[in-house]
């Protein structure tokens, strides 16, 4: 493998240094339930939410976008990637002849071709390091040159958060990702059927019903969290019994922890508990090697995934999926333009994001695209021509109406030059 940038690539078990850390501040709230609950959770409300949810999916690694959303008009794309360009002849038609669709993301294309699915090309961030690490948390600190030290979406939550116990939910993980690092309250479980008191079989009901009368009427400091949270417990418990089997004919891929993860995703939005955001991690994208032809290899396999859980969750969701929801792609970076001698790509900059949803101005590939000829790269990547962060930015005034002062604390010193692939 050649690499022009060093590689810090986390290990297969995808453990990080950061995410070792987050794991040391496990508390006693948390202990009480197992490791799904954060312990800020337990000090939230139970109230509903009737309002638009944001769902953002992190493709840990640093996603391709480069073969998600092929530049197959530039003529530098096929010459710089010799084995590995998805051909203009197999790339799924978006409406705009400087690019296609990687035929893999074929169950999505009637999401793109109805105007439910968008994307927004060359997108950078400030960050220049190319390292998993440092580039992951600019990503999801999304503060670049200021003090802050919150994740970008528990800010959102500060600012429009309606303090629910289930106001932010991350699943596949029993800790929150680092976006949500603040004061919010934040729920992190691997699946909801884990979510309950540990050891709870025949014993869990009496135990339940044990702390919450030692703690009704009480003055202790853990009186009211343990009640939220034996509350979050009943709720979930609630949805479990209600039943995760999709809706509206849905057929998840089998085998999928991400397909594993929306499924108990459409069981909370269709339970209405007061979710606002929601995230999950989807991993695996770091290619440096095998990367693969258009209809065959990792990237192949990994697009055919994520399309197929995406377009099996907006059927399960029916009318919701435009009328509540916002799904987002980000990723720490893109890869580089030229492949590498082992058919793969090393850690690069711009990249394209994924948007599904409503209020989209859907079917097009939004951004300044600023071409694959040599001149025009970045240290020999794809320029980031838009900020992440002004593609966050619209999302949030457009779908959840933040106002300029809102969004001028959750992007401290942002230039708000937006996309417009939201209406």
């Amino acid at each position: 493998m050649t690499s022009e940038h060093p590689c810090d690539c986390p290990d297969r078990r995808g453990w990080s240094r950061r995410r070792f850390l987050q794991g040391l501040g496990l508390t006693a709230a948390a202990a009480t339930v197992g490791p799904m609950i954060s312990s800020r959770a337990a000090y939230a409300s139970t109230a509903t939410w009737n309002g638009p949810i944001l769902v953002v999916l992190s493709l840990r690694g640093g996603f391709d976008g480069l073969s998600a959303i092929a530049p197959i008009g530039d003529a530098d794309y096929a010459a710089k990637r010799p084995t590995i360009a998805v051909p203009a002849n197999l790339a799924l038609p978006t409406g705009d002849r400087r690019f296609g669709l990687h035929p893999a993301l074929l169950p999505l294309k009637p999401l793109w071709d109805s105007g439910k699915m968008a994307a927004v090309h060359a997108v950078g961030t400030p960050d220049q390091t190319r390292s998993h690490f440092s580039a992951t948390a600019e990503l999801e600190r999304a503060a670049p040159g200021s003090s802050v030290r919150t994740g970008w979406l528990d800010r959102v939550l500060g600012a429009v958060g309606t303090g629910t116990v289930f106001e932010a939910v991350q699943l596949g993980a029993g800790m929150p990702a680092p976006l949500l690092s603040g004061p919010a309250p934040a729920l992190a479980t691997n699946k909801l059927t884990d979510f309950a008191l540990s050891n709870a079989d025949w014993i869990g009901p009496r135990m339940a019903n044990t702390l919450r009368t030692l703690h009704t009427g009480t003055s202790l400091p853990a009186a009211a969290p343990a009640l939220v949270t034996l509350a979050a417990l009943d709720t979930t418990a609630a949805v479990v019994r209600a039943g995760l089997a999709p809706h509206n004919g849905a057929v998840y891929p089998a085998n999928s922890s991400l397909a594993a993860a929306l499924t108990d995703a459409a069981a909370l939005i269709r339970a209405n508990v007061g979710l606002q955001a929601l995230t999950i991690d989807v991993g695996n994208w770091d290619m440096h090697a095998g990367l693969g032809a258009a209809g065959t290899g990792w990237m192949a396999a990994n697009l055919s995934d994520l399309a197929a859980s995406l377009a099996a969750f907006a059927k399960d969701l029916g009318s919701l999926l435009t009328d509540r929801l916002t799904i987002v792609t980000v990723s720490e970076f893109g890869r580089r333009v030229t492949e590498n001698g082992s058919g793969g790509v090393d850690h690069g900059h711009g990249n394209a994001v994924l948007l599904l949803g409503g209020g989209l101005d859907g079917g097009k590939v939004h951004g300044q695209w600023p071409t694959l000829a040599n001149a025009a790269l970045d240290q020999g990547d794809l320029a980031g021509t838009t900020d992440y962060r002004n593609v966050l930015a619209e999302c949030l005034e457009r779908r959840f109406a933040m106002s300029a002062s809102a969004l001028s604390a959750v992007f401290p010193g942002l230039a708000r030059t937006y996309p417009g692939a939201f209406t």
